[in-house]
């Protein structure tokens, strides 16, 4: 019952926070406070150090997500006294950490069962961050993920972009419309169609 209740709060978690799988594994119920979550540690090749980052960041959680953590934990304090408070554990004790490759076939092995291919905590990170981008908050991906810069989260995630200069288009197609209207009326051979641009020239014939 513990098992599957870490499974289920590490989907949750994961797909809400964007955060590192390291990050993940070095999270203790005290880093929260209401819906605030503070990343300030990450685990790596089994020691414990600063976010990749080196800086410390916080992420709202979802009223959701929250409710889940406190609601985990309090139910097995209540049944077992925990000697830590470490946020993913291998027993209700909570007397050490998972580590981060444990985390990683814990969701593998979660995906095999439910049939989901290539399964992996970066994909539900990705996810966080495409959301994000799509919907034009570059900023928020970038905080929520712990991105040092703005280039980071370009460079990984341009991809998602949207498209928000139909403006534009419609701008530059209503001045070619026009200009060809203009060039064509009353000529039958228009001769030379003038471009917007003072460099270029298309010859109509």
């Amino acid at each position: 019952m513990f098992t599957a209740e870490q499974s289920l709060l590490l989907v949750r978690l994961a797909a809400d926070s964007g955060a590192r799988r390291g990050e993940l594994a070095a999270l203790r119920l005290s880093d929260l406070d209401g819906r605030i979550l503070t990343i300030e540690r990450s685990l790596s090749a089994g020691v414990l150090g600063p976010a990749k980052s080196g800086r410390t960041r916080r992420v709202t959680l979802g009223s959701g997500t929250a409710d889940m953590i406190w609601r985990h934990f309090r139910a097995w304090a209540a049944r077992v006294g925990p000697e830590q408070d470490w946020l993913f554990s291998p027993s209700p004790r909570r007397s050490g950490y998972m580590t981060a490759g444990a985390l990683s076939r814990r969701l593998t092995g979660l995906g095999v069962a439910a049939g989901v291919e290539h399964a992996a905590l970066h994909r539900l990170r990705h996810g966080v961050a495409t959301y994000l981008v799509d919907h034009g908050r570059l900023l928020k991906a970038q905080a929520r993920l712990g991105h040092a810069d703005r280039a980071t989260t370009l460079r990984h995630y341009s991809h998602a972009t949207p498209l928000d200069d139909t403006d534009v288009a419609d701008q530059l197609d209503r001045l070619l419309n026009d200009l060809a209207l203009d060039k064509l009326s009353g000529e039958s051979d228009p001769g030379p169609i003038a471009c917007p641009h003072p460099d270029v020239r298309f010859v109509g014939r």
